[in-house]
């Protein structure tokens, strides 16, 4: 029961400091606010640093733990750009790849 209670209380603590940091950089980014959603990005990286221990989420400084966050998301708000475009769109970027 306890094991349960702090598994609880370590995923309460995840979200209380991913969340805010994930709502700062929305705000200051369109693409994360066009391609993503803020509600899922917050819950996938719950998932995702839930494979650090606490003591070592307690050791990530803010500003560390916001720029591994924000490379997170610019890889999540890019991937799948490509299957957006048009086929006209995929032929000119293939030529361009292709001069360099």
């Amino acid at each position: 029961m306890q094991e349960v209670v702090q598994e609880y209380s370590y995923n309460h603590e995840l979200i209380n400091r991913i969340s805010p940091i994930v709502e700062n950089l929305f705000k200051g980014n369109s693409l994360y606010q066009v391609k993503l959603n803020q509600r899922e990005m917050i819950q996938m990286l719950v998932e995702l640093f839930w494979q650090f221990s606490p003591e070592e989420m307690r050791q990530i400084k803010d500003d560390d733990l916001t720029d591994r966050i924000d490379s997170i998301l610019i890889l999540e708000g890019v991937s799948g750009t490509l299957n957006d475009l048009t086929p006209e769109q995929i032929k000119m970027y293939d030529e361009a790849v292709k001069r360099k």
